[in-house]
């Protein structure tokens, strides 16, 4: 059932209005004047106003705007005695759906509530879309509670609401593109473009075109004009994953973009500007890769002003079991395989595997198994290397063994500095997220 309230001070008109809406299904509140009628939208859930210019205590053009602040899918139509082409004008630019004269445009009342409903009820479904996305990428769904994730979760929302450049570093599967949109969605750009290029999957020029846009001619293949992704960006976010891919000559480009806002697009001579926020995302180690003259270094000090590095599966074991709680639910749910069982042996062989993948090969694995599995899922449906893997993070801690002087270092500086982990990080010249990854990693309590 929809909502409809009107505004109007005249009995007999508010009166005759009301049944002629009531008799098309709607429910209808009444109100005298602007304040009852502000109270009467604050109690209910109001789809479209019906609202007099002129009422006893103010003027319903100024209205529309404490409405749309207050209530912005709520529509307005006005009802005016007398024909105003300055109020119609000014009432359009306030947000009024509609500027209508009582008596001459009786007629239109109703075709104009209805196509003011359909207009609420696909903003209502814009919002829920928006809302189900931002739930989706928001930092409540990353799914663990190990320190070594929750200290980069902290330095995610940290950063979100600036507008400064972000580098996630980590390896390949370890959710750098969900880091990215969750940092997006906690943004002050969020509802803005949230725009993904992966740099490793195009040549030198598909990338540039990719990148920049092209002028229809610029080049073999090129019969129209296409919008770069820098200009898809344009007030959001830019996400360029596998950074470490682009070519050198594509690096110096993006470097003047970084620090003009401007860009050309290919075949084109007119320099075109677009602002937008970039997060970089990269499995290489960026600054080896400019020592090494393979990537630039003035784009590398561009693009590290803000870097969060992304722990591996192997050092947040604790989330291993939750993770993959969720994986099984999602995959047996897609395939109507419910109420699937997971058995101990199952969970002991996946916190014992050294996940090279990380959350990427847990994922695949636990699609497969979901789909061999018949009541229950057991060691048996994992692949051959996870069912038959060595314990080998026991067999490495011997006395004499890296980790193992490893840990006994931390430990001697953790005593040292009675157990303050910050000042712990710096003496032993590391960060505070990979102080955390160590202390798990080593059982260090």
């Amino acid at each position: 059932m929809k909502n409809i309230l009107i505004i109007d001070d005249e009995v007999k008109l508010r009166g005759l209005l009301s049944r002629i809406i009531k008799s098309e299904g709607f429910d209808v509140f009444e109100a005298t004047d602007l304040k009852s009628g502000y109270t009467k939208l604050e109690q209910n859930d109001i789809d479209v106003i019906l609202c007099d210019v002129k009422l006893p205590d103010g003027n319903g053009v100024a209205f529309i705007q404490k409405i749309k602040t207050g209530f912005p899918l709520t529509e307005v139509i006005l009802l005016t005695a007398y024909g105003n082409i300055p109020d119609g004008v000014q009432a359009m630019k306030n947000g009024a759906f509609d500027y209508i004269v009582k008596g001459d445009d009786n007629d239109k009342i109703i075709p104009l509530l209805y196509k003011a409903i359909e207009k609420v009820q696909l903003q209502k479904k814009v919002k829920q879309l928006e809302k189900r996305i931002s739930d989706k990428y928001s930092f409540d769904t990353v799914i663990g509670k190990s320190k070594s994730l929750e200290s980069v979760i902290d330095l995610a929302k940290k950063v979100a609401k600036t507008d400064s450049t972000v580098l996630l570093t980590g390896e390949t599967g370890t959710g750098k593109e969900v880091f990215a949109q969750a940092i997006h969605e906690n943004s002050n750009r969020v509802g803005k473009s949230f725009v993904a290029l992966n740099c490793s999957t195009f040549s030198k020029e598909l990338l540039e075109s990719e990148l920049f846009g092209h002028k229809q001619g610029a080049f073999t293949g090129a019969i129209k004009d296409k919008k770069g992704f820098i200009e898809e960006a344009n007030g959001g976010t830019l996400f360029l994953d596998e950074i470490g891919e682009m070519p050198i000559d594509l690096q110096a480009k993006l470097l003047r973009v970084l620090e003009t806002n401007e860009y050309i697009v290919v075949g084109d001579s007119t320099p075109k500007k677009s602002n937008f926020r970039l997060i970089a995302a990269t499995n290489r180690d960026l600054k080896v890769e400019s020592n090494e003259h393979r990537f630039r270094s003035d784009l590398y000090f561009r693009l590290n002003i803000f870097e969060i590095n992304l722990p591996p599966l192997r050092e947040r074991i604790k989330d291993i079991i939750p993770l993959t709680h969720y994986f099984v639910e999602k995959f047996s749910t897609s395939i109507n395989k419910k109420s699937l069982k997971i058995e101990d042996d199952f969970l002991h062989k996946l916190e014992k595997y050294n996940w090279p993948g990380n959350i990427r090969e847990l994922k695949n694995v636990i699609e497969r198994a979901v789909i061999l599995a018949d009541s229950s899922l057991t060691s048996d449906v994992l692949p051959y290397e996870i069912q038959h893997q060595t314990d080998s993070k026991n067999k490495s801690m011997s006395a004499f063994a890296m980790n193992s002087i490893e840990k006994l270092h931390i430990q001697k500086v953790l005593n040292y500095t009675k157990g303050n982990k910050a000042e712990t990080a710096r003496l032993l010249e590391i960060g505070i997220a990979t102080l955390y990854r160590k202390l798990e990693e080593y059982n260090i309590q």
